[in-house]
Order: structure tokens, then C-alpha cells, then sequence
């Protein structure tokens, strides 16, 4: 069989099987009836239709289809991805919607900084202290996806009730650089984060730098923030130049270019979330805790990361880098 049928022929096993339900009085070589809809063959004419289908209506669903044309489900699947190499995909949530003069400021700054670097990639890292805010929640529950677990085959999936995030949060603003955070504000609950408050800030984190890294004032800090309002008010700016600190342009609209939008607040937040906490204090301690067992390669490597997005951003001529 193997050496005329060659790939087409069955294998050993099936051989066998067949061998036995003739010896048991099996008469027919066909296969036996199965429940359900028939199996239905791929033709041109259903390709054809689905080819003018599927690109009306993008959100188009498989059973609509396959009840328009008569035939099952999984034979419009097939002809959608294999035949038409479609697949069907969420919509990518994005800051906002690129205009070419954003996507040119920020194919334009990534330039800059990639020309700043060089070859001197941890010379620059070294210099760099980075800074934004984020809302630390009492309780933010797990999505659907991190609490899924391993179960034998046969047990009962587990159970997960729809929960709310927790009203209770705090603002905390984190300076940080290579070695570590330089400084972790916590918004009290009375208080308006503004120009002024965020102008003080600056000057505890100039502080902290000559605290904790001694000569990096000296080598040249330079500094990256967004284009928050806190971050660009007239006192907030005036500050800054009584820091000394030079800063890293950053285009509007860009957390995938933002150190601690795409590195240090996603991996803290994954790491509390599912976790409640009593009060205030037990929120700090946990996230004091989250930056304390790090070692400074992993610090290191969220502001390396930098380089390699900018150098991206440059091949998506300005777009937004995915995840």
C-alpha cells in the first residue's frame, strides 16, 4: 500500500483496526454515519461568496455566514484562514489616533534619542532619572486571564465572581533610575496634584540624587517626564531648570515610549493585583517592597528597552509599538 499510495496510505494502526472489523463480519469499507449537519467540501463558489462577505461586514460572525451559505461552521473557518489568510482579531487600544504630524514628532525624537545614545547605550542609561504618577488600588481584582489555573481532566473549572475595583487608592509619584527609585511620593487624600506641588517634588528628587548617587549630578542628569500638565506648568518648568537636570523630549501621546508606562507601573500593577490590602500603609509597604527585592539589572533593562522602542518607532515610521 505505502509504495503505491505512498502519503496517502494509512498508517499501521489504522490498517489493523480495519483488519479486525473485517474479521468481526464488517462488510463496508465506507464510514459510518455520524450525527450533526453533513460534511460539506470547500468550493470556489462558497469561496467566491465569503471573499464579498467577509469584507462588507468586518465584525461579521462564523454561524452568519455558514447559515447564509448552508454549510458548517468549520468549513467557513477554513476557507476564511486558509483560503483568504484572514483572522479575526480585538481592536488595539491606542492613546489616540496619530496625526501625521504626531506620528513625524515622534519618529523625529526617537531620532534624537537614538543619536544621543550612540554606542554608549549604559553611559546614557546611567544618566537618566525618569519620573510619572500612578493610582495605586486597595483592591483591583484579576482579570479572567491571570486566574486561570491547572485542573485535571474531568474537574470542575473554578468559580471567579465578578468584583468591582476598590474606591479606596492613592497617587503615588515614583522618581527612578538604573540603580533603583530615587524617591516615592504618596498624594495626600485632601491634596490637588498641581504645578506647585509637583515643582516641590523636583526639588526632593534633585535631593535624593545628591543623597543617593553621588557624581551622577555631576556626570549630567537627564531627565524624562510626559507632557502631563503638572509636568509642563510654568512653575513645574522653572523648577526643573533650578534642578539642573536637562531633559529627554518626549512627544504627547506616547506611553510606549514612556519608561514607566510600558515597564515599571505594568509589572507592579501585575503583581498586586488580586491582593487586598487593609488600609493605606499596608498599600505603601507593598509597593515599597515590589521595588526593594529588585536587583539594578532589572532596572537597568526597563531603560535599555528604551533604545530598542525608539528603533522601532523608526520602522513604524511614528506609529504605536504593540505590546
Amino acid at each position: 500500500m505505502v509504495s503505491v499510495l505512498q502519503e496517502s496510505a494509512p498508517s499501521c494502526t489504522m490498517v489493523k483496526k480495519w483488519a479486525r472489523l473485517f474479521q468481526q463480519g464488517r462488510e463496508s469499507c465506507e464510514d459510518d454515519p455520524r450525527p450533526g449537519r453533513p460534511v460539506t467540501v470547500v468550493t470556489e463558489k462558497n469561496v467566491r461568496k465569503i471573499e464579498k462577505l467577509v469584507p462588507a461586514d468586518r465584525r461579521i460572525k462564523l454561524w452568519q455566514i455558514a447559515e447564509e451559505l448552508q454549510i458548517s461552521k468549520e468549513r467557513v473557518g477554513e476557507i476564511i484562514h486558509e483560503h483568504m489568510n484572514m483572522r479575526k482579531i480585538s481592536a488595539r487600544w491606542v492613546p489616540k489616533i496619530l496625526t501625521p504630524f504626531d506620528k513625524q514628532r515622534r519618529l523625529q525624537t526617537s531620532k534624537d534619542f537614538l543619536e544621543l545614545v550612540g554606542d554608549n547605550i549604559n553611559e546614557i542609561c546611567d544618566r537618566i532619572v525618569t519620573v510619572d504618577e500612578t493610582w495605586v488600588l486597595q483592591y483591583d481584582p484579576e482579570s479572567k486571564q491571570e486566574s486561570m489555573q491547572w485542573t485535571k481532566k474531568g474537574e470542575r473549572p473554578p468559580k471567579k465572581f465578578q468584583v468591582q475595583k476598590s474606591a479606596s487608592k492613592l497617587m503615588a509619584t515614583i522618581f527612578w533610575d538604573i540603580e533603583g527609585v530615587l524617591l516615592i511620593d504618596y498624594l495626600p487624600k485632601v491634596t490637588t496634584m498641581n504645578g506647585q506641588y509637583y515643582a516641590n517634588l523636583l526639588a526632593q528628587a534633585r535631593e535624593a540624587v545628591v543623597q543617593k548617587r553621588r557624581g551622577k549630578l555631576s556626570r549630567g542628569v537627564l531627565f524624562l517626564q510626559d507632557n502631563a500638565s503638572v509636568h509642563t506648568a510654568r512653575v513645574s518648568r522653572q523648577a526643573l531648570k533650578d534642578t539642573g537636570f536637562s531633559e529627554i523630549d518626549h512627544p504627547p501621546y506616547s506611553p510606549d515610549l514612556a519608561p514607566s508606562d510600558y515597564f515599571l507601573f505594568s509589572n507592579l500593577k501585575k503583581e498586586l493585583r488580586g491582593r487586598k490590602f487593609v488600609d493605606d500603609n499596608q498599600m505603601k509597604m507593598a509597593v515599597e517592597s515590589h521595588f526593594n527585592c529588585r536587583e539594578k539589572e532589572y532596572f537597568l533593562g526597563g531603560l535599555k528597552a528604551l533604545y530598542t522602542r525608539c528603533a522601532k518607532r523608526i520602522s513604524l515610521e511614528g506609529d504605536y509599538i504593540e505590546k
